[in-house]
């Protein structure tokens, strides 16, 4: 049987610099959080919103982990403003980065005969270009970062299940929403291929519903989280703990041969057929 390498430092990312776009709450400031605790020495994070940022940066900081954590707020929406943050990221960073996690988003649910162009246009803008931009803009810092350290530097996308299978329509259709993160799902897999041989890994996870403020008013209309977990088979909808696991395998030395995937975290909800009532 042949022997596993270093067992213990298998999920560790200790001395890694690390980039969470989004980072200020929800979904974002838990992936930060996850990478913070496994080791990663320095943590940048952003959002537009810069007291947020700030804020979060207080809370990472309060888990002592000896970690440098950074704010650079920024709009990504904006492709001059993606340019920008990428300039000080690489300034802060020494012009490397092992890990990227690209969760910046937007969302809209709205009756389709209503559905605006802007609407459309707003969530296919941050949610699909931005995060193109932004990863062929930090291609060279996870470039320099995988040479230096001989491992793979390593890009998590953040999707949703909503790209995967039908997710709301009706009043609160979220068409333009659920065609950005099938969107995105499917620039992760092309971008898999293009920069693997560059040193580079790039994964998606495809969360169902975790609570948050962009998911409140959505699990208010289902009736609460307990009577929505009730739609997957596991019983329940996500906690903070499905994204930090998620994030840290992916991130670690034991995602390393994984590459091109979409991991879905709902507990099994995306593959029931819409036929069936738990």
């Amino acid at each position: 049987m042949s022997q596993i390498q270093d067992y213990p430092s298998l999920f560790s990312l200790a001395g890694k610099t690390a980039v969470v776009t989004g980072g200020s709450r929800g979904l974002g400031l838990h992936a930060a959080t996850g990478l913070t605790l496994a080791g990663c020495a320095k943590l940048i994070i952003t959002s537009r919103n810069a007291s947020a940022c700030a804020d979060a940066v207080k809370s990472l900081q309060s888990l002592s982990t000896g970690a440098t954590t950074l704010s650079l707020p920024a709009d990504l929406s904006s492709p001059s403003e993606v340019e920008r943050f990428v300039k000080e990221l690489a300034a802060v960073t020494d012009g490397k980065v092992d890990i990227l996690i690209a969760n910046a988003g937007a969302v809209w649910g709205e009756a389709f005969d209503r559905h605006s162009d802007a609407a459309f246009d707003k969530v296919m803008n941050l949610n699909v270009r931005s995060v193109f931009n932004l990863i062929r803009l930090c291609t060279p810092l996870l470039e320099r970062a995988a040479k230096q350290s001989g491992q793979k530097a390593r890009v998590v996308t953040v999707g949703s299940t909503v790209g995967l299978n039908i997710g709301a329509i009706g009043e609160h259709g979220m068409y333009g929403y659920a065609a950005s993160k099938a969107a995105v799902l499917h620039l992760t897999k092309h971008l898999a291929v293009e920069l693997g041989p560059r040193g580079i890994l790039l994964n998606a996870i495809a969360p169902g519903v975790f609570p948050s403020k962009m998911t409140k008013g959505m699990i208010a209309l289902a009736g609460g989280e307990e009577d929505m977990g009730k739609g997957s088979p596991d019983g329940r909808i996500g906690k903070p703990e499905d994204i930090v696991g998620s994030i840290v395998f992916l991130c670690s030395r034991a995602g390393e041969h994984v590459n091109g995937a979409v991991l879905p975290i709902d507990g099994g909800k995306h593959v029931v057929p819409s036929t069936v009532k738990l």
